[in-house]
């Protein structure tokens, strides 16, 4: 794992009116690493993601992306940078077929120009066919390539979350953000998840920010956890760390961080 910093998170914010959703947080990533942010219902964890991708501008605070400075950016700059994400409530395409599905995330990146495409020009179906090619070569990772011409919405619910992940990949991201990618799993399908975030981590090199409240999911696999609890970063450490810290204990009403 690189030491060098992907992500760094320097005191954002935002503030809806007279209500500060998030403030003052903080979160470095390194190239490589995969990262835990978890916290009670309310905490904040998906408006911290919303922060990062360009979905909500911070009122207070910076970010930068590998290197770079991206507040103000809006989500589709963020996206050509290499940050991609999931969704809590899964957001697909429901009325195309699982392969366009993972074909859109490609467009993020296509070369060929709007006069290729409407004039149908050599370059536009070369494009197309290469972006077949490798949405195919996705779902076969996926094990999705049996029902690439499935309309999403009929997949399963465990088949949609992979689908979507699968698509998020084929932006080509080098920091990939989930968020609760378990949620509505059954423990076998949980299992298989954890799986699957190891190999495509290790398959495409990527660095992972994970939002998630499954902790067996969460102390299973991630080296580093942040803990936000009413829009404030509460704790930050290792699984083991996190699992015996007081206030985070606490925040979960008492009960035990497993």
């Amino acid at each position: 794992m690189s030491s060098e910093v992907l992500l760094d998170v320097q005191s954002a914010g935002i503030q809806f009116g007279g209500l500060k959703a998030v403030s003052g947080f903080n979160l470095k990533i390194n190239k490589g690493e995969l990262v835990g942010l978890i916290g009670p219902n309310g905490a904040g964890k998906t408006t911290s993601f919303n922060l990062l991708t360009g979905v909500y501008v911070p009122t207070e605070g910076e970010i930068f992306f590998d290197g770079k400075k991206i507040n103000g950016l809006p989500p589709f700059k963020i996206t050509r940078l290499g940050m991609s994400r999931t969704f809590q409530n899964i957001r697909l395409f429901d009325e195309l077929s699982v392969l366009d599905n993972v074909k859109v995330a490609y467009h993020t990146h296509a070369k060929d120009s709007v006069m290729s495409s409407v004039f149908r020009m050599p370059s536009y179906f070369k494009s197309e066919h290469e972006m077949e090619t490798k949405a195919l070569e996705f779902l076969k990772i996926f094990e999705l390539d049996k029902y690439k011409d499935e309309t999403a919405k009929n997949l399963p619910y465990g088949k949609q979350r992979r689908l979507e992940i699968a698509r998020a990949l084929a932006a080509n991201p080098h920091l990939l953000l989930l968020d609760e990618p378990a949620a509505g799993m059954n423990p076998f399908e949980t299992k298989e998840l954890m799986d699957l975030i190891a190999f495509i981590r290790k398959q495409f090199g990527l660095t992972i920010l994970l939002i998630e409240h499954d902790m067996n999911l969460v102390m299973g696999i991630c080296e580093r956890i942040y803990v936000l609890d009413h829009g404030v970063l509460l704790a930050e450490g290792s699984p083991e760390e996190i699992r015996n810290n007081p206030k985070v204990i606490e925040a979960y009403l008492g009960e035990e961080v497993v």
